[in-house]
């Protein structure tokens, strides 16, 4: 006798192909991703991330949860005429990853119409993320890229005008980020998690729409939708802190579901009772907002120039 999966939880009416250990619903195709949309519209209304002419400058990676989020606030942009949406990619200069995800990024806004700004650590910092790793340093390459890269970002979103820049960071990098912030004793990094953002003179307000959607989710959706996505890892992630607590927390989430929602949500209490980072001037070097005299880009290039110099000899 064939055994048939159980009935979808929302509609009733058909077969079930996902199963929600955090909320015990079982989903038809149709139903889930509804349900990804459902939370992202809930999300951007829960923070006021978007006014109804918004000129939303998003971050595209060419990964699935970029697109994901490319492809949902599309369709929900679509209904305001008056709002805009332009994708802009961080080129970081790692040959042979960064290329494919290019492509698949162009693509992915030519077939919507979007509008698309490529920005490379090259032309904003003349060196690339393979320079970087190949220079002697202090710090793991993630480091270095993940400070690089929000200056491009920013940079980005300015160039184009926007007054918002969405980006696709999903549940799981929020869970990540908080634990790694606890663990490195850096407790006042936890308001840069604040899903709508906020204002900050020279900086692009940041909003996080893809914060609630679990990464398993988040690949489901990409497949059931049918876009293509880059899978590969970069080829520098292996070394970061960040994959050691992403395998302790997807083991927790397996043991007890919902684990991930507990660690972001309970981050999100904390945020009101920590004093943050203070901007207070701008950067002696380059005159970007910093909270000290000399911005951390500029403390970083410095260092691996002067590193780079003194190997020489």
């Amino acid at each position: 006798m064939t055994k048939f999966p159980p009935p979808c939880s929302k509609c009733g009416k058909r077969q079930s192909i996902y199963y929600r250990p955090y909320s015990g619903e079982r989903l038809c195709i149709s139903c889930f991703i509804d349900s990804i949309r459902e939370r992202v519209e809930k999300t951007i209304s829960r923070y006021d991330m978007f006014k109804f002419d918004s000129r939303i400058a998003i971050g595209v990676s060419g990964g699935k949860d970029s697109l994901g989020l490319l492809h949902i606030l599309s369709e929900i942009e679509g209904k305001y005429p008056k709002a805009e949406l332009i994708a802009i990619t961080i080129d970081e200069g790692v040959k042979g990853y960064r290329d494919e995800a290019l492509s698949l990024a162009m693509k992915a806004c030519q077939q919507r119409g979007i509008e698309h700004l490529v920005l490379s650590f090259e032309d904003l910092f003349h060196l690339s993320m393979d320079e970087v790793a190949s220079k002697p340093r202090e710090l793991i390459p993630c480091s270095y890229c993940g400070v690089l890269r929000r200056r491009a970002l920013n940079e980005a979103a300015r160039r184009v005008d926007a007054d918002r820049l969405a980006t696709a960071h999903n549940l799981d990098d929020m869970a990540q980020t908080a634990l790694l912030n606890v663990l490195r004793g850096d407790m006042n990094r936890l308001g840069m998690m604040n899903p709508g953002g906020k204002t900050l003179p020279g900086f692009v307000r940041r909003v996080k729409p893809y914060c609630e959607v679990p990464e398993r989710e988040s690949t489901l959706y990409a497949y059931l939708v049918g876009f293509e996505f880059q899978s590969l890892p970069c080829p520098y992630a292996a070394e970061a802190m960040r994959t050691d607590i992403r395998g302790f927390l997807n083991r927790m989430e397996v043991k007890r579901p919902g684990t991930k929602f507990i660690v972001y949500r309970t981050a999100l209490k904390l945020i009101p009772k920590i004093r943050g980072v203070e901007v207070r001037g701008r950067c002696s070097v380059c005159g970007e907002p910093t909270p000290n005299r000399i911005c951390r880009v500029c403390q970083m290039i410095m260092e691996l120039t002067e590193k780079g110099q003194s190997n020489k000899f």
